[in-house]
């Protein structure tokens, strides 16, 4: 059962495709639904993603797709009194051209620091943020780390990036993970299972491969995407 707003959300969706054809921006979206930001349009658009309600397109930053409506959506429209989400959604539609305008969303994710030993990351939550364009994250909860040092060079990744992670405690072997160690150390590096172990790899052949009883690692997220500054 859906919410109100994601209700709302979906519902302003289908009735810009069906008028023009082009997904609605994140800012038309939230002024539509009348929120206070574009991270809550994220949050509800991951949630009807992931029950699969709406699906995004790949390669096109602001292409989304109806894959299925709510029951009480499908039958036919019927008349009601004008109300503000109505008036909103009815002057969103009116006051953009039909034609395509330029993929340019942007959304503010928490920045938790540098991934360093002896700072787990819930002991920097909260500091700061990181303007992150909206295209490079996919569903779920996002948060932003500041890598520091070499040792996934090879894996293209580079100290002063910022790696944008998906928030998760479960990850498959091979996928790039951060993991607490010990419930001190946060490292970024590649996800090994063997039996009883864990081994955090380093996509850097400098650096030796490190291993782990289970009970001692546990992951925080898996990397979604990267960002990086050329100064």
């Amino acid at each position: 059962m859906l919410t109100a707003k994601q209700h709302e959300l979906i519902r302003f969706i289908q009735t810009r495709l069906e008028a023009t054809g082009i997904s609605p921006s994140f800012e038309e979206m939230k002024e539509a639904l009348d929120l206070k930001s574009k991270s809550g349009v994220h949050r509800l658009i991951s949630a009807l993603e992931e029950r699969g309600f709406i699906r995004r397109l790949p390669n096109r930053a602001r292409a989304l797709e109806i894959v299925k409506l709510p029951e009480d959506a499908v039958s036919a429209p019927r008349a009601s009194a004008p109300t503000p989400a109505n008036d909103a959604m009815a002057a969103a539609l009116t006051a953009k051209a039909v034609a395509p305008e330029p993929a340019n969303d942007v959304i503010d994710i928490p920045l938790h620091g540098r991934i360093a030993a002896g700072a787990p990351i819930e002991a920097i939550e909260g500091q700061s943020s990181l303007p992150v364009p909206a295209a490079l994250l996919g569903p779920g909860e996002h948060f932003a780390l500041e890598v520091s040092g070499d040792s996934m060079i090879e894996a293209g990744i580079f100290d002063g990036d910022f790696a944008l992670i998906r928030r998760t405690d479960t990850a498959r072997d091979g996928e790039i993970v951060v993991a607490l160690v010990e419930n001190e150390e946060a490292t970024l590096k590649y996800l090994r299972r063997n039996g009883s172990s864990i081994t955090l790899d380093p996509a850097n052949s400098s650096y030796a491969p490190q291993v782990y009883r289970q009970d001692q690692v546990q992951v925080q997220g898996k990397l979604a995407g990267l960002l990086r500054r050329y100064h």
